[in-house]
């Protein structure tokens, strides 16, 4: 790989100082909970650590591997074994070595979701759990800015060159099954800025209960690998 596409790359992740929000985080761990699942677990694109952090303090796992083209956090747990990589690479790893796979908002930020779905399912080991999120570009927020600006709201120059890769439901949903997922669900943060202004959500507006697709600014994907 030449040394600059890396340095390219590598500078795209530090862009969102590898960092997601907390009701993303809350929604990993509704997730996670609602699922019987333990053992071995990877933070792919794990940045700061943060939602490594918080798996981490569940205790539901043998142990917890993060991942990430950017170097360790000084504030991780020591416990957690850190590796870093250059994620739009297949990475060193051997098949089949986890339970379950998280990845919260990451695949926008790669080149290619075809390849790192299928890198996901060589590494989770069978009846594994991956859990991934992404914008959610069928909001009402989204599709608005597609049509007066021409992008997705979270696909603007603001956001480049860290968010390269949109894909709406259809994409995720079409992308798994071609991997050799199983089970999709596709979920909602149920949290999303109203258009235009972006210090109100949709769920502060009184009297009202506006969720899922139209009104989150991210969803999340859970798919499992078959067991045989």
């Amino acid at each position: 790989m030449p040394p600059n596409l890396y340095q390219h790359r590598k500078s795209s992740a530090e862009f969102t100082a590898g960092i997601s929000s907390t009701v993303i985080y809350d929604c990993f761990e509704s997730v996670l909970k609602s699922h019987s699942i333990t053992g071995t677990v990877l933070d792919w694109g794990a940045g700061k650590g943060l939602l490594t952090q918080r798996v981490l303090q569940l205790r539901l796992f043998k142990s917890v591997t993060a991942i990430d083209i950017q170097s360790r956090p000084e504030s991780l747990d020591p416990s957690v074994i850190w590796m870093q990589a250059d994620l739009n690479e297949p990475v060193n790893i051997e098949n089949e070595t986890f339970d379950l796979i998280l990845s919260a908002e990451v695949i926008e930020h790669l080149e290619n979701p075809r390849a790192l779905v299928r890198e996901w399912l060589r590494l989770l080991k069978p009846g594994g759990l991956l859990i991934f999120s992404t914008p959610n570009n069928e909001s009402w927020r989204s599709i608005l800015a597609l049509i007066f600006r021409g992008h997705f709201v979270s696909f603007g120059d603001s956001s480049y060159p860290a968010h390269i890769t949109a894909l709406v439901r259809k994409d995720i949903s079409r992308i798994l099954c071609e991997a050799g997922f199983i089970d999709t669900q596709l979920l909602f943060t149920n949290f999303g800025v109203i258009p235009k202004l972006p210090k109100y959500y949709w769920q502060d507006v009184p009297l009202t209960s506006f969720r899922g697709l139209r009104f989150s600014d991210n969803l999340l994907a859970v798919a499992r690998k078959p067991k045989m």
